[in-house]
């Protein structure tokens, strides 16, 4: 089991039939008790999500709305990924996945950039991610490398008019 926000727990007691108003009252009972902390939930969310599997910021919004966080209380939470670690852990990600990765440097470019942007890194930060990890690789990746200019294609990637 993992702690539960509020809204989910509200979800399963209706899906139980249990009535509106004992569910209110049950829920406002363990909130004044401490069983139900969103915020709480929302920071160990965050942590254990950026840490162990390298989500973005816009990732983890993303769950914390689908688990019915707060959007006050998950901004807040979010606050704990700065940009500079959110960096750090795209270059990370594509380090290790660097390592394994085969084919053209074209293809481990376009595969790599995929990858972080599945994980909700923005196009900015995941192609100069992959840009400085293929820099630091090899010579044919280094001169491919030298050829991507990061920020043409994160304005590109960020305006779909273009």
């Amino acid at each position: 089991m993992r702690p539960r926000t509020r809204a989910e727990l509200a979800k399963v007691l209706v899906r139980k039939e249990i009535s509106e108003e004992v569910i209110a009252e049950v829920l406002d009972r363990y909130d004044e008790v401490g069983i139900i902390d969103d915020a709480a939930f929302a920071r160990a969310w965050v942590s254990s999500r950026h840490h162990g599997r390298g989500l973005a910021r816009r990732a983890l919004a993303n769950e914390l709305r689908q688990r019915g966080v707060d959007a006050e209380v998950a901004s807040e939470a979010l606050e704990a990924v700065d940009a500079d670690a959110e960096a750090e852990t795209a270059r990370a990600l594509v380090d290790r996945k660097l390592r394994s990765a085969t084919g053209t440097p074209e293809a481990v470019f376009r595969r790599l950039v995929a990858m972080l942007a599945r994980k909700g890194y923005p196009a900015g930060v995941a192609i100069r991610a992959v840009k400085d990890a293929l820099a630091a690789r090899d010579a044919e990746a280094a001169e491919f490398a030298d050829g991507v200019d990061a920020d043409a294609l994160a304005d590109q990637a960020d305006d779909p008019s273009s």
